[in-house]
Protein backbone atom coordinates (compact mmCIF):
# COMPACT_ATOMS: atom_id res chain seq x y z
CA UNK A 1 0.00 0.00 0.00
CA UNK A 2 1.36 3.42 -0.99
CA UNK A 3 1.93 5.91 1.82
CA UNK A 4 0.06 9.20 1.63
CA UNK A 5 1.92 12.43 0.73
CA UNK A 6 1.74 13.87 4.27
CA UNK A 7 3.39 10.72 5.67
CA UNK A 8 6.16 11.07 3.08
CA UNK A 9 6.64 14.74 3.95
CA UNK A 10 6.84 13.94 7.68
CA UNK A 11 9.32 11.15 6.95
CA UNK A 12 11.44 13.56 4.88
CA UNK A 13 11.44 16.12 7.73
CA UNK A 14 12.40 13.38 10.20
CA UNK A 15 15.25 12.13 8.01
CA UNK A 16 16.57 15.64 7.44
CA UNK A 17 16.29 16.59 11.12
CA UNK A 18 17.92 13.37 12.31
CA UNK A 19 20.75 13.63 9.77
CA UNK A 20 21.38 17.28 10.65
CA UNK A 21 21.29 16.58 14.39
CA UNK A 22 23.71 13.68 14.00
CA UNK A 23 26.02 15.86 11.91
CA UNK A 24 26.01 18.68 14.49
CA UNK A 25 26.79 16.21 17.29
CA UNK A 26 29.40 14.17 15.42
CA UNK A 27 31.35 16.92 13.63
CA UNK A 28 33.40 17.90 16.75
CA UNK A 29 34.71 14.32 16.71
CA UNK A 30 35.97 14.67 13.11
CA UNK A 31 38.70 17.05 14.29
CA UNK A 32 41.57 16.80 16.71
CA UNK A 33 40.71 17.78 20.29
CA UNK A 34 41.18 21.50 20.85
CA UNK A 35 40.77 22.42 17.17
CA UNK A 36 37.84 24.73 17.91
CA UNK A 37 37.80 26.99 20.95
CA UNK A 38 35.68 29.97 21.92
CA UNK A 39 33.33 30.75 19.02
CA UNK A 40 31.45 33.59 20.69
CA UNK A 41 30.04 36.01 18.17
CA UNK A 42 26.92 37.58 16.74
CA UNK A 43 24.03 36.03 14.86
CA UNK A 44 24.03 36.95 11.18
CA UNK A 45 27.78 37.32 10.82
CA UNK A 46 30.69 34.97 10.31
CA UNK A 47 32.93 35.81 13.28
CA UNK A 48 35.36 32.88 13.15
CA UNK A 49 37.86 31.33 10.76
CA UNK A 50 37.44 27.59 10.14
CA UNK A 51 40.03 27.19 7.40
CA UNK A 52 42.14 24.84 9.54
CA UNK A 53 39.46 22.13 9.88
CA UNK A 54 38.12 19.52 7.46
CA UNK A 55 35.57 20.55 4.82
CA UNK A 56 32.60 18.88 6.54
CA UNK A 57 33.39 20.57 9.86
CA UNK A 58 33.96 23.86 8.02
CA UNK A 59 30.49 23.73 6.48
CA UNK A 60 28.67 22.86 9.72
CA UNK A 61 30.64 25.37 11.81
CA UNK A 62 30.07 28.14 9.25
CA UNK A 63 26.32 27.50 9.34
CA UNK A 64 26.47 27.58 13.14
CA UNK A 65 28.58 30.74 13.17
CA UNK A 66 26.11 32.51 10.88
CA UNK A 67 22.93 31.34 12.63
CA UNK A 68 23.86 31.12 16.33
CA UNK A 69 25.65 33.32 18.86
CA UNK A 70 27.77 30.27 19.79
CA UNK A 71 28.75 31.86 23.08
CA UNK A 72 31.25 29.53 24.73
CA UNK A 73 29.56 29.61 28.13
CA UNK A 74 26.24 28.68 26.51
CA UNK A 75 27.65 25.85 24.42
CA UNK A 76 28.67 22.27 25.03
CA UNK A 77 32.13 20.85 24.32
CA UNK A 78 32.59 17.47 22.71
CA UNK A 79 36.00 15.93 22.04
CA UNK A 80 37.60 19.10 23.41
CA UNK A 81 35.87 21.19 20.73
CA UNK A 82 33.04 23.66 21.21
CA UNK A 83 29.96 22.47 19.34
CA UNK A 84 28.92 24.51 16.27
CA UNK A 85 25.64 25.55 17.94
CA UNK A 86 24.68 26.56 21.49
CA UNK A 87 23.06 24.13 23.92
CA UNK A 88 19.54 25.46 23.25
CA UNK A 89 19.90 25.07 19.48
CA UNK A 90 21.26 21.53 19.86
CA UNK A 91 18.22 20.82 22.06
CA UNK A 92 15.94 22.25 19.36
CA UNK A 93 17.51 19.95 16.76
CA UNK A 94 17.16 16.93 19.07
CA UNK A 95 13.57 17.86 19.90
CA UNK A 96 12.67 18.26 16.25
CA UNK A 97 14.12 14.82 15.50
CA UNK A 98 12.45 13.09 18.46
CA UNK A 99 9.21 14.99 17.92
CA UNK A 100 9.01 14.15 14.22
CA UNK A 101 9.55 10.47 15.02
CA UNK A 102 6.64 10.69 17.48
CA UNK A 103 4.47 12.56 14.98
CA UNK A 104 5.27 10.06 12.22
CA UNK A 105 4.77 6.87 14.20
CA UNK A 106 2.23 7.86 16.87
CA UNK A 107 0.21 10.31 14.75
CA UNK A 108 -0.97 12.46 17.69
CA UNK A 109 -3.99 14.68 17.32
CA UNK A 110 -2.95 18.30 16.76
CA UNK A 111 -3.77 20.91 19.38
CA UNK A 112 -2.69 24.55 19.41
CA UNK A 113 -2.88 24.48 23.20
CA UNK A 114 -0.39 21.61 23.38
CA UNK A 115 2.00 23.38 20.99
CA UNK A 116 1.81 26.59 23.03
CA UNK A 117 2.30 24.76 26.33
CA UNK A 118 5.29 22.88 24.88
CA UNK A 119 6.84 26.12 23.58
CA UNK A 120 6.39 28.03 26.85
CA UNK A 121 9.43 26.63 28.76
CA UNK A 122 11.75 27.77 25.95
CA UNK A 123 10.06 31.18 25.69
CA UNK A 124 10.15 31.69 29.45
CA UNK A 125 13.76 30.53 29.92
CA UNK A 126 15.09 32.48 26.94
CA UNK A 127 12.91 35.53 27.60
CA UNK A 128 13.78 35.83 31.29
CA UNK A 129 17.47 35.43 30.43
CA UNK A 130 17.19 38.14 27.77
CA UNK A 131 15.28 40.64 29.91
CA UNK A 132 16.71 40.12 33.40
CA UNK A 133 19.98 39.42 35.16
CA UNK A 134 19.45 35.66 34.97
CA UNK A 135 21.76 33.09 33.42
CA UNK A 136 20.20 29.76 32.55
CA UNK A 137 22.23 26.54 32.69
CA UNK A 138 23.21 24.61 29.58
CA UNK A 139 21.20 21.65 30.87
CA UNK A 140 18.04 23.78 31.15
CA UNK A 141 18.71 25.37 27.75
CA UNK A 142 19.03 21.91 26.17
CA UNK A 143 15.87 20.57 27.87
CA UNK A 144 13.76 23.61 26.95
CA UNK A 145 15.17 23.32 23.42
CA UNK A 146 14.13 19.66 23.20
CA UNK A 147 10.60 20.46 24.36
CA UNK A 148 10.41 23.46 21.99
CA UNK A 149 11.76 21.42 19.08
CA UNK A 150 9.10 18.80 19.75
CA UNK A 151 6.45 21.55 19.60
CA UNK A 152 7.82 22.59 16.20
CA UNK A 153 7.60 18.96 15.05
CA UNK A 154 3.97 18.75 16.14
CA UNK A 155 3.23 21.95 14.22
CA UNK A 156 5.08 20.77 11.09
CA UNK A 157 3.20 17.47 11.19
CA UNK A 158 -0.06 19.42 11.32
CA UNK A 159 1.02 21.59 8.37
CA UNK A 160 1.97 18.48 6.36
CA UNK A 161 -1.44 16.95 7.10
CA UNK A 162 -3.31 20.13 6.22
CA UNK A 163 -1.43 20.83 3.02
CA UNK A 164 -0.88 17.32 1.68
CA UNK A 165 -3.67 15.04 2.94
CA UNK A 166 -6.26 16.46 0.58
CA UNK A 167 -4.16 15.73 -2.50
Amino acid sequence: MEKEPSWKAKRAILLFAAAWTALVILVPFTMAPGSVGDLSGRVGTVDNDFSDVNVLAQAVYLIGDLNCHTMAERSIELNGNQMPFCARDVGLFLGLSIGMAAVLFLNPRFSWLVVIIMAMPLVIDGGVQLLFDYESSNELRAVTGIIGGSAVALFLGHVADGVLKAR
